[in-house]
């Protein structure tokens, strides 16, 4: 693992972040029931929520919404980097592409790379970077490209962001 879940309680500030830095987010296994209680909840199309329909359709089974992969990268990204970052709010997502369908069963790896830091005068920065999810044969399944806001090290702050392991670099 690059970095990840192994992110150190030290907060993240946009100063300890830098272009081409890769973040290891971790794995989970998405269930078929998952599947259905997304799709019944928030995308109740018969791919994601009728086994029957679904197998007749060109996906020949049931598959994730699109919007619930996407959850998928959103939580991974929290529970290994953002909860531990002095992350404003997200910007924007300028791109969300679904590339593969995620099927009961899919074990999901993420992954985020930082693109760019724009520092502001505002004592804040704009943190574009780029999160993929890729299924257990290393499909890629999900690309979003987005932008954050993170804040500066405090002024006097001299305890820098640590990361328990080094980043990778592309």
């Amino acid at each position: 693992m690059d970095v990840g879940s192994a992110v150190s309680a030290v907060r993240l500030y946009a100063e300890d972040l830098h272009a081409g830095a890769v973040f290891d987010l971790g794995s989970t296994k998405v269930s078929k029931e998952d599947i259905l209680d997304f799709g019944r909840r928030f995308d109740p199309l018969p791919l994601h929520t009728d086994e029957g329909a679904a197998a007749a359709s060109r996906f020949g089974g049931l598959i994730a919404s699109g919007f619930h992969t996407a959850a998928v990268l959103q939580r991974l990204s929290v529970d290994a980097v953002f909860s531990r970052a002095a992350l404003i709010a997200g910007r924007e997502i300028d791109s969300l592409r679904m590339r593969a369908p995620v099927r009961p069963g899919d074990v999901l790896h993420g992954t985020m790379e930082i693109v760019e830091v724009r520092p502001r005068d505002d004592s804040t920065a704009v943190v574009r970077s780029r999160g993929t999810l890729t299924n257990d044969s290393g499909t890629v399944v999900l690309e979003v490209q987005g932008e954050t806001l993170w804040e500066h090290r405090p002024t006097g702050g001299t305890e820098a962001g640590r990361l328990d392991r080094p980043v990778r670099h592309r």
